[in-house]
């Protein structure tokens, strides 16, 4: 088909444009080589590609060494003569020549070999060109397909890493110490986090950047964190000029940063936005297409991380709440003794287990010490815990032995609706005598640290673990007995501060004791110490510390102790008991106060009599503190307690009691293994005595 319009105007006189104009105007020169003679033929363009002039060329090959350096010379001669030996018909090579003024030049040269009926090589027929613009442009393409290469695999990179982020703490940290950003060219983040309508700035950006009154900004005010918020889209600021004149109230306090655009990019999860993100920029100049598409997925998957972060950090409030509900509320003073506690959570589940401690004043000024830990690392095992820790509590109250604390909390485990296990050890200890008694079910070995600091295991002969004892009917728990002196530390613990991944339990404990050795002195410092070691190494499992100290300046010394049974219908022995408490008024000073202190005793023993089934044991002792008093405990088998009756009151019942407390200096009840036990005390003054 012919165009009329084509046809209708005149053609140029050289058109078509012969071959060799075609050539030399796109800077490709032919060359044709005798190899039998030794001659190549080079035309003015293929001259011109290797910078000579027709008077510089001779026709021979070796004309070209001065412009070809020689290691190319050598590849190139390799190539062709492998082309020759090979049967090709071709070959092909891009070599580098030097110009007149020194450079180094691409050039492309193409050869067609023509043979003999010998199927020898005699001549070869072929172009030279210029390919320095070729290689340049093809560089080019190279580095952008690397650019975006990198690009993408930084977002890939920081998903990946972003996966492992646990907290909003960590989402930052993987933000900024990453060179994920570096890559994509921002030099610094700025994040904020939707809170009840408002943003509240959790990064900051570069140094010196803070802007005062912009930690907690409306998502209605001008700022570009909080457009992206209200708008749900991202906003780019291609430059400097446009930052200024979109929000000079900001822009008027970090203008002297550098900044020459940024990005803040909404942060949306499940369809709400959660908080935003900025990234500023000091050497880009405008977003294109492809930056900004890079850039929305990047925040896509910054907002999955983000959000499964602050779900995780609700998760742990709860979860550590509860654990800390679980754990007592308050540690008791206990006269001779330094007592420090501590819980650090696990880095694993919800942050949250079943290890828990607890000190339980018990009758006649000991104490009861108790390191524990329920299987598992969740609610189940906190909820277990609490049960436990308390039923345990209970029981060493009651003034049972120390092994049958252990056993009847093994058995009130195993009758729970649970499959989980415990393990504990449970310390009883007597602060005026140094006495403590150790009972293992399950737990590691307590260490025992000096006065100087050396350290040692406490090997205790142990039973099963709590719940395990009483499904297999092995409820007898040994009991170590051992002598706590002045100055010496009880380190009870959890299993949490010795294991490490890789490392055998023995040597877990040998760190901690050396650890302990040349810890601190202060009880308190000590304990801190030793969960920041665990906090340093990144334990996995949560641990549970528990420190008793006997003071080596309280030694309270008891002044005597006398004990009378009292059989029910036995006048004589009630008559015995009176006696008794008559002569230890006198024997120890208290002749003063004999009337009241006779008279509130009788009342205690006649109450034990009258209202229980059993008899009673009367002790009459000195306690030493800081003030000496004399005590009097009548202990009976009834569990039900006694009744005080206000003044007001009608009736009799109970008027002995009211008795009791208008003459003691002070009175009470304890609950017993067997019953109870019920006091007074009376304050005694100093002054000379004599041993009964």
């Amino acid at each position: 088909m012919v165009d009329r319009a084509a046809d209708s105007l005149s053609l140029p006189e050289d058109w078509p444009a012969p071959a060799d104009i075609s050539l030399s105007l796109n800077r490709l020169g032919t060359f044709d080589w005798d190899l039998d003679r030794g001659l190549m033929h080079m035309d003015e363009p293929a001259l011109g590609v290797f910078d000579l002039r027709p008077d510089e060329y001779d026709g021979k090959p070796s004309s070209l060494t001065a412009r070809v350096p020689r290691d190319e010379s050598a590849r190139l001669e390799a190539l062709i003569a492998q082309a020759a030996n090979d049967g090709s018909d071709s070959y092909g090579a891009y070599f580098k020549v030097r110009r007149r003024d020194g450079s180094l030049r691409w050039t492309h040269t193409q050869g067609s070999l023509r043979r003999g009926a010998d199927g020898r090589t005699h001549r070869i027929i072929g172009i030279v060109r210029d390919a320095a613009q070729e290689l340049a442009d093809s560089a080019a393409r190279l580095e952008i397909d690397e650019a975006r290469r990198v690009r993408t695999s930084v977002v890939e990179g920081t998903t990946a890493a972003l996966a492992h982020a646990r907290t909003v703490r960590d989402v930052i940290d993987v933000l900024q110490a990453s060179h994920g950003l570096e890559h994509l060219g921002a030099t610094s983040v700025v994040m904020g986090l939707v809170e009840s309508g408002r943003i509240h700035l959790v990064a900051e950006g570069p140094e010196g950047s803070f802007v005062p009154g912009t930690r907690v900004t409306r998502i209605d005010e001008r700022y570009p964190m909080s457009e992206a918020v209200r708008t749900l889209s991202p906003r780019f600021i291609d430059s400097a000029e446009d930052f200024a004149a979109g929000y000079p109230e900001l822009w008027q306090h970090i203008g002297h940063l550098g900044i020459t655009a940024a990005a803040y990019l909404p942060l949306i999860a499940q369809g709400r936005p959660i908080g935003a993100l900025g990234l500023l920029y000091g050497d880009k100049s405008g977003f294109n297409a492809e930056d900004r598409n890079l850039l929305v997925a990047l925040g896509s998957s910054i907002a999955q991380s983000l959000q499964r972060a602050m779900l995780f950090e609700q998760d742990h409030d709860l979860a550590e709440g509860l654990q800390q509900a679980m754990l007592p509320r308050r540690i008791p003073q206990v006269p001779g003794a330094q007592i420090a506690v501590r819980y650090r959570s696990a880095r694993l589940g919800r942050d949250i287990g079943g290890d828990w401690y607890d000190v339980i004043p018990l009758p006649g000024g000991r104490i009861g010490a108790v390191i524990g830990d329920v299987q598992g690392h969740d609610t189940h095992a906190a909820a277990v815990m609490g049960q436990l820790r308390i039923v345990l509590r209970a029981y060493a109250a009651e003034g049972h032995e120390p092994a049958t604390v252990v056993a009847r909390a093994s058995a009130f485990l195993q009758e729970l609706d649970t499959d989980r296990f415990a393990t504990c050890t449970y310390a009883e200890a007597d602060l005026t005598t140094g006495v403590v008694q150790l009972v293992r079910a399950g737990h590691v070995d307590p260490l025992l640290r000096d006065t100087d600091g050396s350290c040692r295991r406490l090997p205790v002969q142990g039973g099963m673990p709590l719940g395990l004892s009483a499904l297999f009917g092995s409820l007898d728990y040994p009991v170590k007995t051992l002598e706590l002196d002045p100055g010496q530390t009880l380190v009870m613990y959890t299993d949490g501060l010795v294991e490490m991944p890789g490392v055998d339990l023995d040597e877990g404990m040998l760190e901690l004791a050396e650890l302990m050795r040349v810890g601190p002195h202060d009880l308190q410092a000590l304990a801190d110490r030793l969960c920041e070691v665990v906090d340093e190494r990144g334990g996995e499992d949560d641990v549970a510390v528990l420190l008793l100290r006997r003071r080596g300046a309280y030694m309270p010394q008891a002044g005597g102790r006398l004990q009378q049974e009292v059989p029910p219908h036995d006048p004589d022995a009630l008559r015995a008991a009176r006696q008794m408490i008559r002569a230890a008024v006198g024997a120890w000073g208290a002749r003063e106060r004999s009337d009241d202190i006779e008279l509130a005793a009788d009342e205690l023993i006649t109450n034990a009599l009258m209202h229980t089934d059993g008899g009673a044991v009367v002790t009459v002792r000195v306690v030493s503190g800081v003030e000496r008093r004399l005590r009097i405990e009548v202990e009976d088998g009834s569990s039900a307690l006694p009744r005080r009756r206000e003044q007001e009151e009608a009736g009799l019942s109970g008027r002995g009691l009211l008795l009791v407390d208008n003459l003691a200096d002070g009175w009470g009840v304890e609950s017993r293994g067997s019953g109870k036990s019920v006091w007074c005390e009376f304050v005694v003054p100093e002054g000379s005595r004599r041993r009964v």
